[in-house]
């Protein structure tokens, strides 16, 4: 591949695919520091609401590069390191292009301002693949342009979009997506398909959702809980998508602590939440098909006798993006 603004902001969209969803209420964000013409300095991702953007982490990552005992690799607080690199930088950033895939932010709010940091560090140019949206945050790149740094605007915009795509739905409305783990031969059912890595992802997104959807003859079969224990995170609260009320108190997933959980078939439920995930097989994922926005399909590399889908399916899907947790693919669906 040719190296050139593209093969830098690629780097930035992919890290920042890894975060996608963990982000939430905050979109996923990649950012990228080149030393010089090709010398990579930093690949960094915004990774969890709150805590530091991916400029931030990247500026941060690059610099320890080349001080690696400096007392930055000590801070964990954005503040804390927007003050450290403005009192410090001593020019380091000047012979530095930045490639983020979203206009970097004008606001200070729970983090300060990413656009405000890069003014003063005056990099060599920045490099913004899509503008923001957000009337809160957007703004950055006049600020750079009055702090007279160099940008560009566009570079590998239609990726930028896709991955920007979940924010631009959940900031608006709703977002919903259906998880699906199978075998490389479509296999559904019979225990526990997907890796521990895998799992750990699942429970992940459980921690950040703000409902979780099932659907009730999951609910009576395999009797779940539906919790968020591999990586010690919230219990959603749970829809269970079924005509027929009547359900086993005894399962556990009814004996979650602080848990509202609901009986309905009314899909209209599901616009009340800015941000939803489906977990189920063929069936239901034809049942709510026109309510999905994305479909995250978990493929394990194992082939398995079981249930594969049923030939009255029809769905198109757009593939926006591929990545591997542990030996699992993980592929992003964008319904067409």
């Amino acid at each position: 591949m040719k190296i050139n603004d593209k093969f830098f902001m690629k780097l930035a969209i992919d890290e920042a695919w890894k975060y996608q969803f963990l982000t939430y209420p905050n979109p996923a964000v990649g950012c990228v520091v080149v030393k010089g013409d090709s010398e990579i300095l930093s690949i960094e991702a915004h990774k969890e609401a709150g805590q530091a953007h991916a400029e931030v982490n990247a500026l941060k990552t690059a610099f320890l590069k080349y001080h690696p005992n400096d007392v930055l690799k000590t801070l964990n607080d954005s503040f804390d390191i927007h003050d450290y690199l403005k009192r410090k930088h001593n020019d380091f950033f000047n012979d530095c292009t930045i490639y983020v895939t979203l206009e970097p932010c004008n606001h200070i709010g729970k983090t300060p301002s990413c656009a405000q940091l890069l003014s003063e560090l005056k990099p060599k140019r920045v490099v913004v693949a899509h503008e923001d949206i957000n009337k809160e945050a957007k703004g950055g790149l006049e600020t750079l342009e009055k702090a007279s740094v160099k940008y560009d605007l566009g570079c590998m915009k239609k990726e930028a979009y896709e991955l920007l795509y979940p924010f631009i739905k959940w900031n608006s409305g709703s977002f919903i997506f259906y998880k699906m783990a199978q075998t490389i031969n479509g296999t559904i059912d019979g225990g526990k398909i997907s890796s521990n890595h895998a799992l750990a992802y699942v429970h992940a997104l459980r921690d950040r959702i703000d409902l979780l959807v099932i659907g009730g003859n999951t609910v009576r079969i395999d009797k779940p809980i539906l919790d968020a224990r591999h990586v010690i995170g919230r219990a959603p609260n749970v829809m269970i998508y079924s005509k027929r009320k009547i359900f086993d108190k005894d399962i556990p997933l009814f004996k979650v602590p602080k848990r509202e959980v609901t009986i309905s078939n009314d899909l209209f439920k599901l616009l009340d939440y800015k941000f939803v995930m489906i977990e189920g097989g063929y069936n239901l994922l034809d049942k709510l098909k026109e309510k999905v926005d994305f479909l995250v399909l978990i493929v394990t590399p194992k082939m398995r006798a079981g249930l594969n889908i049923e030939n009255s399916m029809d769905i198109d899907f757009e593939i926006v993006h591929e990545n591997f947790i542990g030996n699992d693919k993980l592929i992003y669906l964008k319904r067409k």
